[in-house]
């Protein structure tokens, strides 16, 4: 691809140097320029910034497209590389492999070849079984390609695929990501997008308003807010390109390279037999009060740092990463304040995938329970949340790693059972003082319980007091309401009924959680466990 401002040379050697610098050129200065002033890095800038320094191993660095249809055959449109930047390097000295789309180069779309780059560095990866990060910004497939550039495409959702469940697969959407182009980060385990500068969406707004007459701007259809909060595709939401690329990096410490190998452990320094006086009193007396379990999250994980996925969808639920005695855990945790903490939909599909996901990669969970059950309505029923609620309690029955589950307050109906209960092979159940573990709340379970008794107190007073009026009939079955429902909590709703039938392994004093926990991690070390032979289950999807 001889280039008219720099000459070929008869030097081996130089003309290697040329064509690297071409290479390296892109779509040139004035597009890259263009790319700064929208806020966004180059693509080989996202590599090096991503990478451990000096790492990047480029590979097919002079691939070129085929494609000789409206004018891509003249040599002054085939730029060296096809507009992908694909190779290998290090994140914190382990291995990585990574593509780039550069939009500077035919606005970064899918060609055949460029799509062959992609697909020759998953099939490596996998074979070595190493991480596979996709640094996406393209206008989606090449036009003048046809039909090649969407087997391109279907080419990698096949390796998507396949890697699902063997090595970990992260989609950062650093610009456009339309039609098509989806589907890829949609299979991967983990999808960040950028604030204001990046978007997804299967139809774009021009398409949407013809066909439905429905206005809307690109943000507001896929943009990283509508992705985080509403429909939940994205899992982080980063301020600018440095941000998105720093989480990679983060997120990354968390897991293994692939699905044979544990997950990266580090020093610890945090006390694994800390106590913590706070947790004694962090949960309300009032079961009716709210409190944040990220709180108490932080108060037991070393040095109280937790690292959320998901954060801004279904805050009902919360899940995430964070270390105990330096070992990685996966965290799933009823957020009582949002909601009360019930399950819905939403909520129970976050959390599937995300058991699904620490169970692919061998990373232990741990359940903070706090649930009065799930979320009840027509829309929830009309939605699915019987097919959407199994899919919660199937991933937690299928998980093999080790589990825990702390109930820290309610634990209700057949959430109780859901949320990795004893009897979906949990190994170590744990509870506070506090718990509640019952069919449904004392408050509904005395009107049904004691529906009669109260009716007969009623009768009582009327006998002694002769005709009550409406005000008086309402204090007198309040306060034998509120009797009753204390008598339900002292004899049903506490943990040592629970206990006694050993779907509670122990109830702990709250500042004892942190060493109670790394214990049962420590005894759990060398678990092993495994399903039915089958070639795969059919999870209710």
């Amino acid at each position: 691809m001889p280039d008219p401002t720099i000459p070929a040379s008869p030097d081996p050697l130089l003309e290697l140097d040329r064509r690297n610098a071409l290479a390296e050129e892109g779509g040139g200065a004035e597009r890259r320029e263009r790319q700064h002033r929208e806020g966004k890095l180059s693509a080989r800038e996202r590599v090096l910034l991503l990478l451990d320094e000096d790492s990047f191993e480029e590979t097919d660095k002079f691939v070129t497209h085929r494609c000789t249809d409206f004018g891509m055959g003249s040599e002054d449109k085939r730029i060296l590389g096809d507009g992908f930047i694909t190779g290998y390097g290090r994140i914190d000295r382990r291995v990585v492999f990574v593509f780039a789309q550069d939009f500077t180069v035919f606005g970064g779309s899918l060609s055949e070849t460029n799509a062959a780059k992609i697909v020759k560095i998953m099939d490596t990866a996998m074979r070595v079984g190493v991480p596979i990060i996709g640094l996406n910004d393209s206008g989606g497939a090449r036009i003048q390609e046809g039909v090649v550039s969407l087997a391109g495409y279907a080419d990698i959702f096949l390796r998507n695929t396949l890697a699902s469940g063997v090595v970990p697969q992260i989609s950062a959407i650093l610009g456009p990501c339309a039609g098509g182009a989806v589907y890829s980060p949609a299979i991967t385990d983990f999808t960040l997008m950028v604030d204001k500068t990046s978007y997804m969406f299967v139809t774009g707004p021009d398409v949407i308003k013809t066909v439905t007459h429905e206005e809307v701007t690109k943000d507001e259809l896929g943009g990283a807010t509508t992705h985080n909060e509403v429909s939940g595709v994205a899992h982080f939401m980063a301020h600018d390109d440095a941000d998105c690329l720093a989480m990679i990096r983060e997120l990354l410490s968390f897991l293994p390279s692939n699905n044979v190998d544990d997950p990266p452990r580090r020093a610890c320094s945090d006390p694994t037999d800390r106590a913590d006086a706070e947790l004694d009193a962090i949960v309300p007396l009032d079961p009716s009060q709210p409190y944040d379990i990220k709180e108490v999250i932080e108060h037991i994980v070393d040095d109280g740092y937790f690292f959320e996925v998901h954060e801004h969808f279904a805050r009902n639920i919360v899940v995430g990463f964070a270390r105990m005695n330096g070992r990685p855990v996966g965290i799933v945790a009823n957020q009582p304040a949002f909601l009360a903490g019930v399950l819905d939909i939403h909520a129970s599909v976050k959390a599937a995938r995300f058991v699904r996901f620490c169970d692919c990669f061998n990373i232990p969970l741990i359940t903070f329970e706090d649930v009065p059950g799930f979320l009840p309505g027509v829309q929830q029923e009309h939605g699915g949340i019987i097919r959407n609620g199994a899919k919660l309690l199937y991933a937690f029955a299928e998980a093999t790693v080790p589990k825990l589950t702390l109930i820290t307050r309610k634990a209700y109906g057949g959430a109780y059972c859901v949320m990795s209960s004893k009897h979906i092979r949990t190994d170590v159940n744990l509870a506070w003082p506090a718990a509640e573990i019952a069919v449904m709340g004392a408050e509904g379970a005395v009107n049904i319980v004691y529906c009669r008794e109260l009716s007969a107190i009623l009768a009582e007073a009327e006998t002694a007091e002769g005709p009550l009026d409406p005000q008086r009939s309402a204090e007198i079955l309040a306060e034998a309401r509120k009797r009753k429902v204390e008598e339900f909590r002292e004899q049903f709703a506490n943990p040592y009924l629970a206990a006694e039938r050993g779907y509670v392994d122990a109830v702990i004093r709250p500042r004892d959680t942190r060493r109670r926990m790394i214990a049962a991690l420590e005894m759990l070390d060398g678990k092993r466990d495994k399903n039915p032979p089958k070639k795969h289950g059919n999870i209710p999807l």
